[in-house]
């Protein structure tokens, strides 16, 4: 059990006694030189990413070699999702970030290679998508996990407000940072770009110190702890009568949206003529949306009971993809409305969904079910693409 107090952190061990952890003093300088490293990180991977894909779109002009990648992408998290939010707990969260970041950063490098040598192909791409998935899976949890033992307990919703709005920011910046880095750099300078921004997110690991949990006993015993979480995990979602209907709620918004989002780049090209440019202009309004959605359910808060809050927004999803995809090649202003409309209707359907989650769940139990839902749900995402690819 932990106890806060003023930037204080206690951490209750098991026989009841208390244990100071940390005294995090001058937690606002450590936490947010950590936090702006790793959105540094994330913007730049971002740019890449966007650069990745226009490549893609442009070498192959496949729907099903953009769907492969994307499925190839979320293969980490539906199948190590779980055991990978189990391993974290009991690991050195500072040395999970600091191997994940430095994991990606090489592969970036790999990649700036591969392109600056002439040699990369199709093939390569997957690799390097399934390395950074791998990558991202333990990374995620890691610093989820970092921000409640560095920031005080007060001050946790005002950073997770923080990272919600951070997100929708990150996908305006990037596609945007990425077209402009197109248009200046050669392809291996872009991945360069990512490399020098990963440095940001590792340096301060290097230094700063996050506190790390009291472990009991029992999470020493590894793999028999592990697969006795994970059987915790499931018993828990089999027994919540609301858990399927939830979870059959969020297969249908994935499988929905996912083909939408995968094969943007595919549409602008093919369908509306454009190409980098109208790519990150349209993924960029996406973000916009995202922003002001994510604002508008902060201070609305949503319908009394949440669950009309997220089916409203299931049915505005249904409605943005519809008229995205009988949007005529001519009319490229009505795409743009359309994806801001699915990305201002996205915070409402993962706000209501993870309100719900965070009211039904018991604290302790609340980690490794959301890595359970989390894998489930991401099971649908390859099935939305199946459908789109081909």
């Amino acid at each position: 059990m932990t106890l806060r107090n003023n930037g204080l952190l206690q951490v209750r061990n098991v026989d009841g006694g208390t244990k100071m952890a940390e005294v995090v003093k001058n937690w606002k300088s450590r936490f947010f030189t950590i936090w702006i490293g790793e959105q540094l990180s994330l913007i730049g991977s971002r740019a890449a990413q966007f650069a990745l894909v226009w490549w893609l779109t442009t070498t192959t002009g496949s729907a099903t070699v953009l769907a492969t990648a994307t499925t190839v992408a979320l293969l980490p998290q539906i199948l190590l999702g779980p055991l990978a939010g189990a391993f974290v707990d009991r690991w050195d969260r500072r040395l999970v970030l600091l191997v994940s970041d430095s994991f990606i950063a090489l592969v970036s490098l790999w990649l700036a290679y591969l392109f600056w040598t002439g040699t990369m192909q199709v093939w390569h791409v997957y690799v390097v998508m399934l390395a950074r998935s791998l990558g991202d899976v333990f990374q995620w949890p890691a610093m989820a996990a970092s921000t409640s033992l560095m920031v005080p307990e007060q001050h946790l919703t005002r950073v997770a407000g923080l990272n919600q709005t951070m997100n929708g920011m990150l996908t305006i910046v990037g596609p945007a940072l990425g077209a402009l880095l197109l248009a200046l750099l050669p392809l291996h300078g872009v991945m360069l770009v990512d490399v020098s921004t990963a440095l940001f997110a590792v340096i301060p690991l290097m230094f700063i110190p996050i506190p790390q949990p009291v472990r009991t006993e029992a999470m020493g015993k590894k793999m028999q702890s592990v697969w006795h979480d994970l059987r915790e995990g499931f018993r828990y979602l089999r027994g919540w009568k609301g858990a399927m209907p939830l979870i059959g709620n969020a297969l249908l918004f994935k499988i929905a949206l996912t083909p939408a989002v995968s094969l943007l780049p595919l549409l602008v090209k093919s369908h509306f003529g454009g190409g980098a440019g109208e790519l990150s202009l349209l993924e960029s309004i996406t973000g916009i949306g995202m922003v002001a959605g994510g604002l508008i359910l902060s201070a609305w808060g949503g319908f009394r009971r949440k669950v009309f809050t997220m089916l409203m927004g299931l049915g505005g999803v249904g409605l943005g993809v519809a008229v995205l995809g009988f949007t005529p090649a001519h009319l490229f202003p009505v795409a743009l409305a359309s994806m801001f409309f699915l990305g201002f209707i996205v915070p409402m359907i993962e706000g209501s969904m993870m309100a719900i989650f965070q009211t039904r769940i018991a604290p302790h139990m609340q980690g490794r079910v959301f890595a359970l839902f989390g894998s489930l749900v991401s099971v649908s995402s390859p099935l939305g693409l199946a459908i789109a690819g081909p």
